[in-house]
């Protein structure tokens, strides 16, 4: 039985560091889903301390932040994207669907004999 052969990208983009990749989008994702970065660190089955690590490693290469949060009280407090955060999701999610349907597209173009072998 012939193995499956794909192709699987992910993009990350950088700074001097790296600052923004399939994690802090998933994190980001989530966190608009909850409304709580612990919610959407515990969807993830991720502690809160790394999530929150994440996102301030995010935040500091980028320049700017990613979440609006408000602390416990009556309502619980919460955490919403930031204007910011929201596009650069938006567009991160964009240029990825672009390239895995780019690399696709060149995936069958260069790869096409395997499925003869």
């Amino acid at each position: 039985m012939k193995n499956d052969l794909h192709v699987k990208l992910s993009v990350r983009l950088f700074t001097d560091e790296k600052c923004f990749g399939p994690g802090v989008a998933e994190l980001l994702h989530r966190v608009d889903e909850c409304h709580s970065l612990r919610a959407a660190a515990q969807s993830m089955e991720m502690a809160y301390s790394k999530a929150w690590m994440v996102i301030h490693r995010s935040e500091g290469a980028l320049g700017f932040p990613l979440l609006n949060s408000s602390t416990g009280g009556k309502n619980g407090g919460g955490a919403t994207l930031t204007g910011e955060a929201r596009q650069m999701l938006e567009a991160y999610d964009a240029y990825s669907a672009a390239l895995r349907r780019w690399a696709s597209e060149k995936f069958e173009e260069y790869f096409a004999f395997f499925e003869e072998l």
